[in-house]
C-alpha cells in the first residue's frame, strides 16, 4: 500500500473490482495450486488489505514489512506448504497456464527454486513467477543475515546456482520489453484498457489473448512504453 509511485495501487479499481482481487481470481484457475493466499505485512498501512481479504474470504498471513524472506517462510509455515509460488501484487495479468507450466517443471526436476524471470526474463514484465521449495527456503531463512538480501529473498537463489537446484524457464519469443506490471499511473491506464477489451466474468483471458489484442491495437502498448525495460531488482542490487 506504501508504493511511492502509485499509492494504494493493489486496491485500485479495474472493471469494478480491486486489482488484488483480479490477481487472486486469476490464480485460482491454476490447477497446480492447492490454495491461493495473500501474504502481506502487519503494518497499519496494510489494514485495508487485511480487510479486503476478510471481506472476500481469502486466506491471508500478515508478517514483516521489510524482511520478505521471513514473511515468505512464515507464510509457508502457517499454511503448512511444501512449496510456494510467489506472485507480486502488481501483476494483474498473471497467467494461470504459465503457473502450471512452471510448477510442473519445478516438480519434475525436483528443484529448490524456479523462475520464468530470473536471472533472464523472456516473458512480458508482469507475468513474473517464482517457486520455492520450503525446506530450502527454511535453510536460506536461517543462513542469510544481510537485511538487503533478506528483502530480496530470491536473490539468494539466483546468485548462488552452485548451492541450489535452480531453473530459469524461457519463452519461445523474447517478450521481456513488454510492460504488463503496475508501478506507475500509465501502467494502470494500460491494464484498464486491456481489461476493458478482454475481461469477462466467470473466466480469465490468457497471455495469448493479450498479445493478439496488442498486435491488433499497437497504440495500447505506447501508453506505458516509456517505462519498458525497467527492472526493479537490478536497480536495487546496484
Amino acid at each position: 500500500m506504501n508504493s511511492t509511485r502509485l499509492p494504494n495501487k493493489v486496491l485500485k479499481d479495474i472493471c469494478g473490482r480491486p486489482m488484488l482481487w483480479h490477481i487472486w481470481n486469476r490464480l485460482t484457475y491454476a490447477e497446480t495450486l492447492e490454495k491461493v493466499v495473500i501474504s502481506t505485512s502487519a503494518e497499519e498501512s496494510n489494514i485495508p488489505i487485511l480487510e479486503f481479504a476478510k471481506k472476500n474470504a481469502i486466506p491471508y498471513f500478515a508478517g514483516s514489512e521489510e524482511d520478505l524472506l521471513d514473511r515468505w517462510y512464515q507464510t509457508a509455515k502457517h499454511f503448512k506448504a511444501s512449496a510456494i509460488v510467489r506472485v507480486t501484487a502488481d501483476c494483474p495479468l498473471v497467467d494461470p497456464i504459465l503457473v502450471d507450466k512452471l510448477a510442473h517443471h519445478f516438480k519434475a526436476y525436483k528443484l529448490d527454486f524456479a523462475s520464468n524471470a530470473r536471472p533472464k526474463a523472456t516473458y512480458p514484465h508482469g507475468l513474473d513467477l517464482e517457486i520455492f521449495n520450503v525446506n530450502t527456503l527454511e535453510r536460506v531463512w536461517k543462513e542469510i543475515k544481510d537485511p538487503l538480501m533478506r528483502e530480496w529473498g530470491s536473490a539468494n537463489f539466483i546468485e548462488h546456482p552452485d548451492k541450489y537446484r535452480t531453473s530459469n524457464t524461457v519463452n519461445d519469443t523474447d517478450l521481456h520489453n513488454m510492460r504488463w506490471t503496475v508501478d506507475y499511473p500509465e501502467d494502470l491506464e494500460f491494464i484498464r484498457e486491456v481489461y476493458k477489451r478482454l475481461y469477462k466474468e466467470n473466466g480469465v483471458f490468457l497471455m495469448s489473448s493479450v498479445l493478439e489484442l496488442l498486435y491488433k491495437n499497437p497504440n495500447l502498448s505506447k501508453i506505458n512504453s516509456k517505462y519498458s525495460g525497467e527492472d526493479t531488482y537490478k536497480v536495487a542490487m546496484k
